[in-house]
């Protein structure tokens, strides 16, 4: 290249005047997954936006399989969930859906489609008006070895007719939801969602704890003993938990080795300090029933709250992709499960002494090695319903 009418010697890997500087190679997950190497097919952070502007007029990605219109797998998921609850085309989930699709949400697992399609008639004649607007959809993956997403929303509208727990409140409901997908040929055949139900109750006024309570009565809760959940290794007995190793910031920056050591190092290890060495001081926290914080000890705080809820809490990470590069930073989307009993004060009254089923989603923001912003929901309503539920009647 020339600087000053001198020709000055290029670097290797350096662009050369009027060349682009060379795309970042994507990464590989444990699973053989591959990740987006930048933020090209992606929405703005934060954008808010019921669809997404752009020309829908070519592909921007190859969807072998998908239906002609769609330009990549984040309009894709964007666009069938505003066809489905904003148009209010509900027989779209039969094109959308695999007929025995696995959801798995805050009230337990369902499994079919013709659920899922009830279910979903069932919400929007509670809240006929409800808005949603994408604010997230990390992604992963391609149209051979199927695609995953999550699509995180902000919901929007008024109560006006009658639910599971009552009748209209004709109150406002404004909160946000995390779905983590799997899709492909033109079907999701896995979803697990976090609609953020204990949130949702609370803004209409109502009782949250004997709402949970209730639905812990009713006989729709899966005992503890025939959930679907990882086995949780810190709950292995005749081992201590061992520390796992931080990734060296000055190496590559491996984001699955990492989101792993801090969810282990966290909560497995007991090790709070890692918030200090995984989060920036200014870090941004919103997390389930629409807390939110701001700063380290924020983050701190609900991680010793549920280690103080449940002293023998133990989690396992199940699942984690992201999106991005180590000089535009990356979005990450991390999937856990863990059980733990309750014998602590912190969170949910004097303790049970019941053993629960806990997971959740988290979306993290990282620049320069640290989260900046993280978004995180577990199955709050669903954890009390397991601690509330009237004891059951003596056997016979």
């Amino acid at each position: 290249m020339t600087e000053n009418g001198r020709d000055v010697p290029v670097e290797p890997g350096e662009p050369r005047d009027g060349e682009k500087a060379p795309r970042p190679a994507p990464q590989v997950s444990s699973t053989g997954r591959v990740m987006p190497a930048d933020f090209s097919i992606a929405l703005s952070e934060g954008r808010g936006a019921t669809l997404p502007d752009g020309d829908y007029s070519r592909r921007k990605q190859s969807l072998r399989g998908f239906e002609d219109h769609y330009t990549d797998i984040v309009d894709y998921i964007v666009r069938i969930t505003h066809r489905i609850w904003e148009d209010q085309d509900i027989g779209y989930i039969y094109d959308t859906y695999a007929p025995g699709c696995r959801v798995f949400d805050d009230s337990g697992p369902r499994h079919g489609i013709e659920e899922m399609v009830a279910g979903t008639i069932q919400a929007i004649a509670a809240f006929p008006n409800m808005r949603h607007y994408a604010d997230e959809v990390i992604w992963a993956g391609d149209d051979e070895q199927g695609f995953v997403t999550s699509h995180r929303a902000l919901n929007i509208g008024d109560h006006t007719g009658h639910w599971r727990w009552g009748p209209p409140t004709h109150r406002r409901l404004n909160t946000w939801v995390i779905a983590n997908c799997v899709i492909g040929d033109n079907e999701i055949y896995e979803e697990w969602v976090l609609y953020n139900t204990a949130a949702k109750l609370q803004q209409l006024g109502l009782d949250v704890a004997a709402c949970a309570r209730e639905f812990g009565n009713s006989g729709a809760l899966r005992p503890y003993t025939e959930r679907e959940q990882t086995e949780v290794e810190r709950l292995q007995g005749g081992r201590k938990p061992v520390a796992v190793a931080e990734p060296d910031a000055s190496g590559p920056f491996d984001v699955e080795e990492w989101v792993r050591a801090l969810f282990h190092n966290t909560y497995n290890r007991r090790d709070l300090s890692t918030v200090d060495r995984f989060y920036a001081r200014n870090v941004r926290w919103y997390g389930a029933t629409n807390r939110q914080g701001y700063g380290r000890a924020q983050v701190r705080a609900m991680a010793r709250a549920l280690l103080a809820t449940f002293p023998d809490l133990g989690v396992h990470v199940d699942e984690v992709y992201w999106m991005g590069n180590p000089d535009e930073g990356y979005r990450v989307s991390v999937r856990w499960g863990g059980a733990g009993t309750h014998k602590g004060y912190s969170l949910y009254g004097a303790p049970t002494g019941r053993q629960v089923h806990i997971w959740g989603m988290s979306q993290l923001y990282v620049r320069n090695g640290e989260i900046v912003e993280e978004w995180a929901l577990f199955n709050e309503f669903d954890v009390m319903a397991q601690l509330l539920r009237d004891e059951p009647a003596a056997l016979l």
